[in-house]
């Protein structure tokens, strides 16, 4: 009977370690986050933090940059995942073909992924430069009696955002490519030669057989994108700094700006708190979308 129990607890002493360490560096600062929210706890650290009840809540309420925030964000959700959800679906079937060094291709497709965000950010500044290389190209192209002798990327208010969509649809481009080419090869190729017999060839067949069978895949990456999307910081840090005139400020920026910046850290977890109910939101549905299609 000792033995029984002894085995039973094994598996929890595997699990003790990372358990603990999550503990200190997630759960517990997450606990503390919450109770923040609550309180008044501002540029003296030093002090201990005020409970002030519901306080920061209603001033989040009547706070016009946060709502422009969460603006931005859902304009950023919404301009950035139907393009991740589409097109490294198109990009997967392209480098899926039985082609001589397709590896190369993928290789080519994918190395944006692995290009640090911060390396990756500074050079797309300088391409949206006033002398960048878009602005050249563009004067070189002769379009500029268009558009005027540059383009104004990322200082004006109505392209900021736009510009920085640009860099993180590139920087997702082949993450989700990846997700996607593993759940092609799962797809057997006798399906496609039946289809074929009935006429569904060509690209006829991708929307008569691959769409509806990666149909999880789908749901997996318009999850994960946007929970990537409503996260994004490190873009907007490096490219814009959440401006012109907010134009560009993100949830995730107005946090970073409220804790480090203004040193308001109880309002900063208020904001914090609210990003995580959205999330955890969007994780709940994932969920449950997985759970019904398995049943």
């Amino acid at each position: 009977m000792l033995a029984v129990e002894n085995r039973k607890i094994i598996p929890y002493l595997f699990l003790f370690p990372a358990l603990t360490l999550l503990g200190l560096t997630v759960f517990w600062p997450a606990l503390n986050a919450f109770f923040l929210s609550f309180t008044r706890y501002e540029y003296d650290l030093t002090q201990a933090p005020q409970w002030i009840g519901f306080a920061n809540f209603r001033k989040l309420q009547s706070d016009p940059v946060f709502w422009k925030t969460v603006g931005n964000t859902f304009i950023y959700l919404v301009g950035v995942v139907p393009v991740l959800v589409a097109a490294p679906l198109a990009l997967a079937i392209l480098v899926n073909q039985k082609l001589r060094a397709i590896g190369w291709f993928r290789a080519a497709y994918y190395t944006p992924v692995i290009i640090s965000l911060v390396v990756a950010g500074i050079a797309w500044k300088w391409l949206y430069a006033e002398n960048g290389f878009f602005n050249q190209l563009l004067k070189m192209s002769g379009l500029s009696f268009i558009f005027g002798e540059s383009i104004p990327w990322l200082t004006s208010p109505n392209l900021a955002i736009f510009s920085v969509m640009v860099v993180t649809i590139w920087k997702g481009l082949g993450y989700y490519m990846a997700i996607y080419l593993a759940g092609l090869q799962s797809i057997p190729g006798e399906v496609y030669e039946a289809a074929a017999i009935d006429g569904s060839d060509g690209i006829r067949k991708h929307f008569d057989i691959t769409v509806p069978l990666m149909r999880p895949y789908l749901f997996l990456v318009a999850v994960i994108s946007s929970i990537s999307a409503t996260k994004v910081f490190e873009e907007v840090y490096i490219m814009t700094q959440g401006g012109p005139r907010n134009s560009s400020k993100t949830i995730v920026y107005y946090l970073y700006e409220k804790a480090f910046t203004e040193l308001e850290i109880g309002y900063a977890c208020t904001i914090g708190l609210m990003l995580f109910l959205f999330i955890f939101a969007l994780s709940l549905l994932r969920l449950v979308f997985t759970v019904n299609h398995e049943s």
